[in-house]
């Protein structure tokens, strides 16, 4: 992609004007411009839609359909398991608090402050699971065609795990499978009829993220078809959709 030239402006003050003058009254100076108004503090992405509560039953309501949202958003794979228990959590903990002070004396406010919104922006994200790395495979050939990510994979794993996949009696030709391989990493592998996808997250990934992972694969094979068919080696001759993952959950 060319860059584009960039035209700056002419001088306003080499350029000549000729305005005529009266020669009894000066022409009046310009008003000076007005400034423009400072910007207003942007509230936090929690904050930004979010009246203030009128009254500590308008909290706790809130706060109920909160859960309500976290828990549809995990049963439609939006987000995964450590992203629910630490999002439900937080609301749940500010639910308890409410309650507790509201018990204790009706009157006072400070159910305001323990109702204030904040932190589960940070727990969605804290807790995504990230891509430590992708491989992809050609079936029965143990040398990955590309691979990407920030770590480096475990090869002698990652070749237990085609082994198996490769030595079944019955494979299909298509399939998405996840797998718990110890201290918080998940291997989601999306199989296709020529060649095979692996990825490596750090956490469990969301339904929505291993379904990404079965797309891209799909796609792979669909835009490589000739290339996998004829068996060739060449990068040249692919293209790898599988590479969004790494800009996506890096």
């Amino acid at each position: 992609m060319s860059d584009s030239k960039r035209t700056n402006p002419p001088d306003d003050s080499n350029v000549e004007v000729n305005t005529l003058r009266s020669p009894i009254r000066p022409p009046a100076p310009e008003p000076p411009p007005e400034a423009a108004p400072a910007p207003a503090p942007e509230p936090p992405p929690e904050a930004a839609l979010e009246p203030p509560p009128e009254n500590p039953q308008m909290v706790l309501e809130s706060l109920r359909q909160k859960m309500e949202k976290v828990a549809n958003e995990f049963a439609q794979g939006k987000i995964n398991r450590a992203q629910f228990n630490a999002i439900y959590g937080r609301y749940s903990e500010q639910r308890a608090i409410v309650e507790r002070l509201i018990e204790r004396n009706p009157q006072n406010e400070a159910w305001k402050q323990a109702a204030a919104p904040g932190h589960t922006s940070f727990l969605r994200e804290h807790f995504e699971a990230r891509l430590l790395f992708y491989l992809v495979f050609q079936h029965d050939i143990p040398t990955p065609l590309m691979m990407g990510g920030r770590q480096q994979p475990d090869m002698a794993k990652i070749g237990q795990v085609l082994k198996s996949l490769w030595g079944m009696k019955n494979r299909p030709k298509t399939g998405l499978a996840r797998k718990d391989m110890g201290s918080g990493n998940w291997l989601v592998l999306a199989l296709g009829d020529r060649a095979v996808t692996l990825v490596m997250f750090m956490l469990e990934p969301s339904t929505a993220q291993i379904n990404l992972v079965r797309d891209l694969h799909a796609d792979f094979e669909r835009a490589n078809r000739g290339a996998l068919e004829r068996g060739t080696r060449s990068l040249d001759r692919f293209v790898f959709p599988q590479r969004a993952l790494a800009e996506k959950f890096s």
